[in-house]
């Protein structure tokens, strides 16, 4: 019997702790993984072309350095909450306003990053800025987590979280059901808001 390891939201104020503690381009990364809910290969394989004004295009993936399709093979849009598109654009400035076609996130040589590339990341980016702020046991995927509890928190419908987390309904419910639960009937909070907050 496989146990799924439970979904453990980080708050907006503990993603920010994190996001402190390292360079803006890492920061800004975990931006995306936690205000987008993007998978991180999804978010790897992220060009400037696929963040619009309102939305982020997600279409592809990236697995071993290669540009793959999504997870579940489909092309879905997440709205941009707003604290993202202000950290977005801080970075875009920073990487000198590269073309539409440019990773968002590119590896070293201008390619998509390879699994080298994001265990190097998660080991010496992402898991001391974990430690410093006293958390443990915490993967990037996690962040995905966050973006969803925001939009549960908003009172959206699981049609549309499952929609901008690129799930089923049921499949949603299944992994979510238990927020769902736990914020039912409680004061409805506005993500930017929480974020900005």
């Amino acid at each position: 019997v496989v146990r799924k390891r439970s979904v453990r939201p980080l708050a907006p104020e503990t993603v920010e702790r994190l996001r402190q503690n390292m360079s803006p381009r890492d920061a800004a990364l975990v931006s995306v993984l936690a205000y987008a809910g993007l998978r991180p290969a999804e978010a790897l394989a992220l060009t400037w072309g696929h963040v619009r004004e309102r939305t982020i295009l997600v279409e592809q993936s990236a697995s071993y350095g290669e540009i793959k399709s999504t997870k579940t093979r489909s092309t879905r849009s997440v709205r941009m909450l707003a604290p993202l598109k202000h950290d977005l654009a801080e970075h875009r400035i920073r990487e000198g306003r590269p073309l539409p076609e440019r990773f968002v996130f590119p590896a070293h040589d201008g390619r998509p990053w390879d699994d080298d590339d994001w265990n190097n990341w998660r080991g010496r980016v992402f898991q001391p800025a974990v430690k410093k702020v006293g958390l443990s046991d915490v993967r990037p995927y996690d962040l995905r987590h966050s973006f969803v509890s925001l939009l549960i928190a908003e009172g959206r419908s699981i049609v549309d979280v499952a929609r901008q987390a690129g799930h089923s309904a049921t499949m949603a419910l299944d992994t979510y059901g238990h927020v769902f639960d736990e914020l039912d009937g409680a004061e409805k909070v506005n993500a930017e808001e929480a974020i900005w907050k």
